[in-house]
Parts: structure tokens; C-alpha cells; sequence
């Protein structure tokens, strides 16, 4: 796949000659739902750039509870820990949505590094926006009400998707933002009584994408946005 017609931002991003020391080590994979991606405190062996589809990035309590600290679609890449020089992450990866993307050795990945270091400065640099990305989820779930943070999640996941349907369930959701699933669906509930999504069972349609921003008084805002060229570099 010549590199202009890839639409992962990252891959898109290397210089060619950065992007030809990665190349014929990648190779094309499905990404089927719930497919894990990295497992906590596990040796991290390849990393992936979606395509299409979205992985999340769960962290998980003693007691087994669990809440998404970042989502990797077409505009990222996995494996930041490996980044930032480490073997393995404390949290969990997996596809929430299914789709597919470019498979990349770790042991290629860091040679590239080691080889070049402007591929280690735009590596970086992307790891630098997933983590002010987390640090955004942070602080929005310990300031926001749960239908703005429902709001945003659900915006993140339109900003990477296709189409304006998603297909999650309300389990899955109170997983993601860490909350319990009855008052996901009061949430949810209140988003569709404002006429702002359309609900069915295991299936969610954004039906006005503006007045979903303006519900989130703010925690939607210029970062989350970056990406996708909304809002200026």
C-alpha cells in the first residue's frame, strides 16, 4: 500500500524515508471485535495503526473494576509504552469496534528508532497527544456529569468512525466511562429525549453532533478535536 493512500494519521505522517524503514516489516491484519491488542504487564510484541475500527485502552482496579483511559482509532497507533522505552503497559488494548489496520514487530519498530531520529520524534509526538488525551479523560470524569462525559465518548468514537452509527452495548459503554450501566442508560436516556441520538438495542445513531458538543460544556473541546482537522495544529 503506497504510504498517500494509507489513512492512518501516524503512518501518513513519517517522512518517506522514515515510513520506508517501517514498511516491509508491516503487514495487513483484520481487527475482529474484543481481538487484544496488548495485555497488562505483558511483554509487548507488535503494535498496530488502525485503518478503520477503534481500540480502547482499559485500566483496571484491584477488584476487577474497569475504565477506558484512551481510544486509538486511524488517528494513532498502539504500543506507547514501547515509545517511551518500556516492554510492556499497565493497561490492557482491545477492539471495541471492529475493523482493520497495519501489524509492525516491535523489534522493527524499535530498530527504525534507533536508525532514525526523526521517526523517533514523530513517534513522540503522537505519544505526547495520547497522553494529554488521557489526561483530558481524567479530568473530565472527575468533573463532568455522566451525560457530558457520554456525550464526548460517544463524540471521540463518531470523530474516528464511519458513518454515524455505533454498535455498542450499554454495558460496554459503563465499562468504557467506568460508571455503573443503569445510570449509562438514564444517560443515554436523557441524550435521545433531547433528540441528540437515536438508541436501539445494541446500536446508537448521533442525530445531532453540534448540540452533542454543546452538552458537554466543554469536556468535548480543541484536544479531542486536534486530529481530524477541526480545529488548527
Amino acid at each position: 500500500m503506497p504510504q498517500s493512500l494509507l489513512r492512518n494519521q501516524v503512518l501518513k505522517s513519517l517522512s518517506p524515508e522514515d515510513f520506508a524503514l517501517l514498511q516491509p516489516s508491516m503487514s495487513h491484519i483484520e481487527l475482529g471485535i474484543k481481538a487484544q491488542l496488548e495485555i497488562a504487564y505483558q511483554p509487548i510484541e507488535r503494535v498496530y495503526f488502525p485503518e478503520a475500527g477503534i481500540a480502547s485502552v482499559v485500566a483496571t482496579m484491584t477488584g476487577g473494576r474497569q475504565s477506558e483511559v484512551g481510544l486509538i482509532g486511524y488517528d494513532g497507533m498502539t504500543g506507547v509504552a514501547v515509545i517511551l522505552g518500556q516492554d510492556a503497559s499497565s493497561n490492557e488494548t482491545y477492539i471495541q469496534v471492529a475493523g482493520n489496520g497495519w501489524i509492525l514487530p516491535v523489534g522493527n519498530l524499535r530498530s527504525g528508532i534507533a536508525e532514525s531520529l526523526s521517526l523517533r520524534e514523530s513517534l513522540l509526538r503522537y505519544a505526547h497527544a495520547f497522553l494529554v488525551q488521557s489526561s483530558r479523560t481524567a479530568l473530565v470524569n472527575g468533573h463532568s456529569k455522566i451525560e457530558e462525559r457520554l456525550a464526548r465518548w460517544l463524540l471521540m468514537v463518531h470523530d474516528r468512525g464511519e458513518g454515524d452509527k455505533i454498535y455498542l452495548t450499554h454495558e460496554f459503554l459503563a465499562t468504557m466511562l467506568g460508571a455503573r450501566r443503569p445510570g449509562v442508560t438514564v444517560a443515554l436516556q436523557m441524550l435521545e429525549y433531547r433528540g441528540l441520538v437515536h438508541a436501539n438495542r445494541g446500536e446508537i445513531t448521533i442525530v445531532d453532533r453540534t448540540g452533542m458538543i454543546k452538552l458537554t460544556h466543554g469536556a468535548y473541546g480543541e484536544e479531542e478535536q486536534r486530529h481530524f482537522g477541526l480545529v488548527s495544529a
